[in-house]
């Protein structure tokens, strides 16, 4: 799954909350373009802009209440343009749902199963 979002983003702009979700997603590999919420603006408004340069996107918000809420409202605004990827998030917030419920801890978490897998050869 990973590798298949690393592909992805080669060509599609991922939009995530914020700078250390950025970061996390750079330290996983993702060389593309990663897009944070732009405080400043409204939702709208950010969508707007983003759509004039882009026809599609992967929206990684976090899973917990707040980046529910926004990705509910992006979801709204960007109909259209993030579906095909939806199952990215979907499958992370799944996989991670008990352990992590933020883009920014993907890597400990990853870091963490590793060490586990390398304990049990």
């Amino acid at each position: 799954m990973l590798e298949a979002l690393l592909e992805v983003n080669r060509h599609v702009p991922v939009v995530v909350e914020g700078k250390r979700d950025a970061q996390a997603l750079r330290r996983l590999g993702l060389v593309g373009e990663i897009i944070t919420l732009h405080r400043g603006k409204g939702l709208y408004e950010f969508s707007e802009h983003l759509l004039q340069k882009h026809h599609r996107v992967v929206l990684l918000l976090d899973w917990d209440k707040t980046g529910e809420h926004l990705m509910g409202l992006l979801r709204e605004h960007l109909r259209g343009h993030y579906e095909e990827f939806a199952p990215f998030r979907e499958l992370l917030r799944i996989l991670c749902q008990k352990d992590i419920n933020d883009i920014e801890g993907i890597p400990a978490l990853l870091k963490r199963l590793e060490g586990f897998q390398g304990q049990g050869s």
